[in-house]
């Protein structure tokens, strides 16, 4: 979920976007681009410039967004074949790109009967995480407060969203993540800094891991989650780190190490394929930076290649999928497509 940091710039937002209606959505034809304390700690020093590792390459726009109609894009979860499922913040909407830009709205939340004034930290009803399962269900999180809305959803052939697993009405779910090992759901809260878990067929969620390196400083904490080499790693927004917990035998989670710091409002994140390297979206600085193996980070995509208050990142073989949501800076939210040039 793209961090705001004050609920002001927030529902200032939410009154261009949010209020749209449960109807058709104007989509705009795509077009070319311009090219949390914790005593295991890694330093993560800025890299002072161009170093050995990942880069983008083939830059592109493969779908610009209505921001007015609150197309505000958030989450990625690709698809065979080169399509990909995007969660929509304002618009409450979780909708399929495919390869040539075209956009099919997949599911359509209501506002809950507060309108939506009761969601934590926000205070507005909001689409956040995407997850695709291996069977192929869609599956998304919806934050919405109190009204018994909040929580993981399925999407349907129908178009009619089908809750599966309900969460607190006082949690922020952000991160939606599919633990296949283990048959269950992952999701990370930003209000209350924990990760929660479920049955991937459905039920009730307990707490995975509330480790202090995933709380919140004011604001968001835990935000993007992904699952790697046996551990699952987590990015947290208001101290600006990424951790990973070890994942035991039996499931349960260990103790979080800071493995990168100094990435303020850090959003969601992916492994590039090379060790631990990710490719992280720092949404208010409107960056996409590299994270090597040592912490050290480097800008390689910025304002000039089109990043407008970037949200996520998603890796598959040699592409890389960017969203922009354009919340605190610009009006062009954005899917981006590069290609990865693995060095």
């Amino acid at each position: 979920m793209s961090p705001q940091r004050s609920t002001g710039l927030w529902r200032r937002a939410a009154t261009l976007g949010l209020a749209a209606t449960l109807g058709a959505v104007t989509m705009t034809p795509a077009a070319s681009a311009t090219p949390a304390p914790t005593t295991a700690t890694a330093t993560a020093p800025t890299s002072p410039g161009p170093t050995a590792g990942t880069r983008l390459d083939n830059v592109r726009v493969l779908r610009h967004f209505d921001r007015a109609a609150g197309q505000v894009a958030e989450s990625i979860a690709p698809e065979p074949g080169g399509t990909v499922v995007i969660g929509m913040i304002q618009s409450r909407q979780v909708v399929r790109v495919a390869q040539d830009g075209t956009v099919r709205v997949l599911a359509i939340m209501p506002l809950p009967p507060d309108g939506g004034t009761t969601t934590p930290i926000v205070g507005t009803a909001a689409v956040t995480g995407v997850a695709r399962s291996n069977s192929g269900a869609v599956y998304f999180l919806y934050c919405a407060g109190q009204g018994g809305l909040t929580g993981i959803w399925q999407v349907r052939r129908t178009g009619e969203p089908r809750l599966v697993v309900p969460l607190p009405a006082d949690t922020f779910p952000n991160a939606l993540v599919i633990d296949g090992k283990r048959n269950r759901f992952l999701v990370t809260d930003s209000a209350d800094g924990r990760i929660w878990q479920a049955p991937l067929s459905g039920g009730a969620a307990t707490v995975w891991s509330a480790d202090p390196a995933l709380a919140p400083n004011g604001f968001f904490g835990a935000n993007g989650m992904k699952i790697h080499d046996g551990a699952v790693w987590a990015s947290n927004s208001d101290h600006g780190t990424v951790v990973r917990i070890p994942v035991a035998k039996n499931g349960r989670s260990g103790r979080a190490e800071v493995r990168a710091t100094q990435l303020e409002g850090i959003d969601d994140f992916d492994f590039t394929g090379r060790g631990s390297e990710i490719l992280a979206a720092l949404n208010q600085a409107s960056k996409l930076v590299r994270v090597g193996a040592d912490g050290a980070h480097e800008t390689l995509l910025d304002a000039k290649d089109g990043m407008q208050g970037t949200t996520a990142v998603v890796v598959r073989g040699h592409r890389a999928f960017v969203t922009n949501g354009a919340n605190l800076a610009g009006n062009d939210p954005t899917l981006m497509l590069a290609e990865l040039n693995r060095r």
